[in-house]
This record gives C-alpha cells, sequence and structure tokens, in this order.
C-alpha cells in the first residue's frame, strides 16, 4: 500500500546523481534561446566586431543563464515538493517522490546560484548584476512570505520578467553598458506573460477539477477559465502596444513582421486548448513542427525587416504632421 502524499518519504535508496541532475532541469535550458533577441539587436544599434573575445563572453554568459536558471528551478522543485504530489504528472518529480535528499538540494541550489552568478560577473558587471536579477526573482517568485507563483496574475507576470532579462543578459554580453530599449523589454514581458497565462490556462483544463487544482497551485483558487483568457487577451493588448512603440521609435518596416507574430500568437493560443496541451510543457515545445516553422519565419522576417530591406516611401506615409499651434 502506498503511502499517502504527505507522508512520503524525503530520500530513499533508490536516489542517485542522475536524479540531482533531473532537478536541476538542463532540459529546460532550450529557454534559454530568449536570451538571442537581445543579442540580434545590438548589431541594429551599435557596430560590432565578431572575435574570439566576444564569442567566449557569448558562450560564459549563455552557460551562466543557464545555471542560473537551473538554481532557480532546484528551488522551485525543493519548496513545491509537497503540491506536486498532487499534479497528475509532476507527482513522479525526483523531490515530490521522496526520492532524494532535501538538504543535499538545497546545497545545490546555492552551488549552482554561485557557479553561475561568477561566470556572470566574469564576462561584466551587466551581465552579472542582470544575472543576480534573474536569480532574486526566482527568490521571490518561490519564496514565502511573497512568494509570487501563489497570487493570482502576479504569478505570471512574476515569471514572465524572465524574458525581458534574459533579452537583457543577450543585450549585454555584447559588450554594451547601454540600457536595452524599453519598449523591446516591456513587449518582451508581456509575450511571456501571454506564453505563461496560455501555460496555465493548459494546466488548469489538464487537470479538470477547481478543487483539485487549487490544492496544487493556490492561484487556481482565483482563477477561472474566463479569467485566464481574460488575462491572456490583457497581455497580448500591452504587447502590441509595446512593439508598435518599437516600430515607430526605431524601425518602421517592421509593420509587415506583424501578421506573422499574428500568426504565431493565435497559433499558440490554439494549442492551449488541446487535449493535455503542449503549451504546458514550453520546453517541448520544439517538437510542434508547425509552430516551430511559423516561429522561424517571424524570426527570418523580423531579421531582414531590420537589417536589410529599406522602405523610404513606406516611411513617407508616416511622417508625423505638425500641430497646429
Amino acid at each position: 500500500m502506498s503511502l499517502p502524499a504527505e507522508k512520503l518519504p524525503e530520500v530513499t535508496l533508490q536516489s542517485s546523481w542522475k536524479d540531482y541532475i533531473a532537478i536541476a532541469r538542463p532540459d529546460h535550458w532550450i529557454k534559454n534561446i530568449f536570451v538571442l533577441p537581445g543579442m540580434v539587436m545590438v548589431p541594429f544599434f551599435f557596430e560590432i566586431a565578431l572575435n574570439v573575445s566576444l564569442i567566449i563572453n557569448i558562450a560564459l554568459s549563455l552557460l551562466a543563464t543557464c545555471l542560473v536558471a537551473s538554481s532557480n528551478y532546484v528551488l522551485n522543485e525543493i519548496l513545491d515538493r509537497k503540491r506536486d504530489r498532487r499534479h497528475p504528472v509532476k507527482k513522479v518529480r525526483p523531490l515530490a517522490s521522496g526520492l532524494i535528499s532535501v538538504k543535499i538540494a538545497y546545497f545545490e541550489w546555492i552551488a549552482l546560484g554561485i557557479l553561475g552568478l561568477s561566470i556572470a560577473y566574469s564576462v561584466s558587471l551587466p551581465v552579472g548584476h542582470t544575472s543576480l536579477f534573474l536569480w532574486v526573482m526566482g527568490c521571490i517568485y518561490n519564496i514565502p512570505p511573497i512568494r509570487s507563483k501563489e497570487l493570482p496574475f502576479l504569478d505570471v507576470l512574476s515569471e514572465a520578467i524572465n524574458n525581458p532579462i534574459r533579452m537583457a543578459i543577450g543585450w549585454y554580453a555584447m559588450g554594451v553598458k547601454a540600457l536595452p530599449p524599453v519598449s523591446a523589454l516591456f513587449c518582451y514581458w508581456m509575450l511571456g506573460a501571454f506564453l505563461m497565462g496560455t501555460k496555465r490556462f493548459a494546466e488548469y483544463r489538464r487537470i479538470g477539477n477547481k478543487r483539485v487544482a487549487a490544492l496544487y497551485r493556490r492561484s487556481f483558487h482565483y482563477y477561472t477559465e474566463e479569467r485566464l483568457l481574460a488575462g491572456n487577451v490583457f497581455y497580448i493588448a500591452l504587447f502590441m502596444t509595446g512593439a508598435m512603440a518599437f516600430v515607430m521609435l526605431y524601425r518602421l518596416e517592421l509593420v509587415f513582421a506583424i501578421p506573422f507574430f499574428a500568426y504565431l500568437i493565435a497559433y499558440y493560443f490554439n494549442l492551449g486548448f488541446r487535449e493535455n496541451s503542449p503549451a504546458q510543457y514550453p520546453e517541448f515545445l520544439y517538437k510542434e513542427q508547425h509552430l516551430m516553422l511559423a516561429l522561424i519565419l517571424c524570426s527570418l522576417s523580423c531579421i531582414a525587416l531590420m537589417f536589410f530591406v529599406e522602405l523610404p516611401w513606406f516611411r513617407d506615409l508616416f511622417v508625423p504632421l505638425t500641430p497646429r499651434g
């Protein structure tokens, strides 16, 4: 007879080093691809000389981001282990199932954080400070009394802010000290909020029982499908506001990339309605071939319109009129 979820042992003889690697979630490192837009933007604003030193700094910044993110994942696994036992999938995770030592997991959290931040600060102060911000947000998201992951809508916004943080790491990894465009950071934040909101929606539908869902995630006490969908509309509206601010300030030609973004967003939104939706597991979305094709087309259109396509006649259409004094 199996033990009740609350009485599972914290460690068993079956634990191995692979389980400690698993709680660091290296399979989630694919999410750090969100640093790339920050890197791509830099040559649009500054002259950048590609050399060995820059390549090393980029590689170290990516490694630091992965390690800091893993530190946050370990903390998440530690503090969520009891609630994860009530989730149909997450209950088999090493800590939730009582397979590994909580004390060693705490040591792993600190060790990964120190290693990641040490590498980040070896690149530059801006990369280090931004990586520290990423680590601190992991603490705010997970640790009481704040524990923002339990607060409706703030759970989405506080996790989604990791997107612009990653963008900033990519930006500073290129050797730039100036602040990235605020409009780009803002729209990237809201895009992340939409992705996270869709994940919450898919999780809520997957569990299928409000009482059980609330036992797993406290914010589900407040959430309903309607509220989660309304939140997504709010995030997308703000994303488009930030995106259009960037377009109008820096590159009007990017208007022609908007249909690609609209299709990508609509397709991802549709994924949230699938049975056992893949939106619950962003780290595996690369397996969605149609989604990846749309993402590639969207990315290529943005790069082409930023760096290679010049449409003076189109810009002339948007010359502002001078208001009567």
